[in-house]
C-alpha cells in the first residue's frame, strides 16, 4: 500500500462569545467538504475537531507531505467556515487566514500545520494533540519528555527497543535555521536550546537506527508564528502537534504522562502573559477564565490501511483532575500578578503585541536622568 500521510491543520476562522469555541455550524462546513474529497478519493479518512476557537482538520492520505491538494482542500474549507463566520458576525471571523490567495500550500498563509509521511507499522496507535492560547513552544516541555527523559518514559530505561534513544529537529524560528540533535548523548545541549521555547521549537523527533526507518518522523509540531506572518499580534498560534506510540515507541500512558505537570506557556489572556497548561476533554477546551487558562486536548486514533478508528478522549480521565486542580491553583496564583511580570510576558516578547502602541505615546514624556 506504501506510505501514509498524517495531516493536521488548524485556523482561527471565527467563534461565538469572543475567543470562546468554533460553532457547530462551522463543524459541519468542514465534516461536509473533508467527506466530499474522501468520496472523491483524494483523502483516506478525516475528523474534525475544535479546540477552543481553533478549527481543527486531521487528515490521512497518500499525497505527502506539503500536497499542494491538501493544503488547497484545507485552505478551501478554512475559507467556507470565514464565509459563514462573517455571515454570522463570528468574532475574528478569518482571522488566522492572511492572504487572500491560496500559493500551492497553506504554510505562510496563516493555517497551523502538523504532518507527516511513514509506513504503517503491524499496530499504528497515533495521537492528535491540539493547543489553544499558546504558543508552539508549549510543546517543548512534553515532546521531551516524552522523548528524552528516563523519569517519564520508563521505556528509556527498560526496554532495549528504546534505550539508544530519539533524535530532535529543532528551529530557531528568530532566524529561520535547524539543527538536528540526538538524545541522550546531547541531552545538556538540547535543554540549553528548548528551555527558550519562545525562539527554539521543536519541530519533529526521528528514532535512532535499529527501531525504525531513521527518515520516518515519529512526532511533529506545528511551528508557525503568527506575528512573525502578519507583522503584528493578530491572535496566538495555537500549536499541533502528531505523536506515533507503542511498539518502539514511548507507550501511549508515557506520552501522555508528559502532560500531567501543568507547566507554564506563554498566550493566554491577549496572547500577552504566562499561565499553565492544562489537559482537558474535548467539551472542556472552551477558554474563558481570561480567556483561559491554556488548554491542551488528545484525540487518540488507530491508523490501519490509512483509515482512522476512533478518536479516544485522551484527556477525559478523573487521573487528570489532580492535574486540573494544580493548574487552577497556578491560575490562582498568576492572575494576582495583574499587569506585572511574570504574568505579563517580559517586554521583548510584547514586541508584536498592542502594547508597545502604548509605549510609543508617553516617549516624547522622558527626560534624560
Amino acid at each position: 500500500m506504501g506510505k501514509i500521510t498524517v495531516s493536521l491543520i488548524k485556523a482561527d476562522v471565527g467563534s461565538v462569545a469572543g475567543h470562546v469555541t468554533v460553532p457547530d455550524e462551522l463543524i459541519r462546513i468542514a465534516e461536509t467538504s473533508l467527506l466530499e474529497a474522501k468520496e472523491n478519493g483524494l483523502i483516506e479518512d478525516f475528523r474534525v475537531f475544535k479546540a477552543g476557537d481553533d478549527l481543527e482538520l486531521l487528515m490521512s492520505h497518500r499525497r505527502g507531505e506539503d500536497d499542494e491538494e491538501i493544503h488547497k482542500l484545507a485552505w478551501e474549507t478554512f475559507l467556507k467556515a470565514a464565509e459563514k463566520a462573517r455571515e454570522m458576525k463570528l468574532y475574528g471571523a478569518g482571522q488566522d487566514l492572511l492572504s487572500d490567495a491560496f500559493s500551492g500550500n497553506v504554510r505562510g498563509l496563516g493555517p497551523g500545520i502538523a504532518e507527516m509521511e511513514f509506513t504503517e507499522r503491524k499496530a499504528e496507535p497515533i495521537i492528535a494533540f491540539m493547543m489553544d492560547k499558546t504558543e508552539p513552544g508549549a510543546f517543548n516541555l512534553p515532546i521531551f519528555r516524552i522523548f528524552a527523559d528516563p523519569f517519564n518514559t520508563a521505556g528509556l530505561v527498560i526496554d532495549p527497543s528504546l534505550h539508544n534513544g530519539f533524535i530532535f529537529e529543532i528551529w530557531d524560528i528568530a532566524e529561520h535555521k535547524k539543527v538536528f540533535m540526538s538524545a541522550p548523548e546531547e541531552m545538556y545541549d538540547i535543554l540549553a536550546l528548548i528551555g527558550g521555547k519562545s525562539r527554539f521549537v521543536i519541530k519533529r523527533v526521528y528514532p535512532k537506527e535499529g527501531k525504525l526507518p531513521t527518515d520516518e518522523p515519529v512526532a511533529v509540531v506545528s511551528t508557525e508564528k503568527l506575528y512573525k506572518i502578519a507583522g503584528e499580534y493578530v491572535g496566538k498560534d495555537d500549536p499541533v502537534a502528531l505523536v506515533r506510540a507503542q511498539s518502539g515507541l514511548p507507550a501511549v500512558g508515557e506520552v501522555l504522562e508528559a502532560f500531567a505537570f501543568p507547566h507554564l506557556v506563554s498566550g493566554w489572556m491577549r496572547g500577552s502573559h504566562n499561565g499553565p497548561l492544562m489537559p482537558v476533554s474535548f467539551n472542556h477546551s472552551r477558554c474563558t477564565r481570561f480567556d483561559g487558562p491554556p488548554r491542551v486536548i488528545g484525540a487518540g486514533f488507530q491508523l490501519s490501511n490509512g483509515k482512522l478508528f476512533g478518536p479516544v478522549d485522551l484527556f477525559d480521565d478523573p487521573a487528570y483532575d489532580y492535574t486540573r486542580q494544580k493548574a487552577m491553583e497556578i491560575t490562582e496564583y498568576m492572575r494576582r500578578h495583574g499587569p506585572f511580570e511574570p504574568h505579563r510576558l517580559p517586554r521583548e516578547e510584547m514586541e508584536y503585541t498592542t502594547l508597545p502602541k502604548v509605549i510609543e505615546k508617553l516617549k516624547d514624556r522622558f527626560e534624560s536622568i
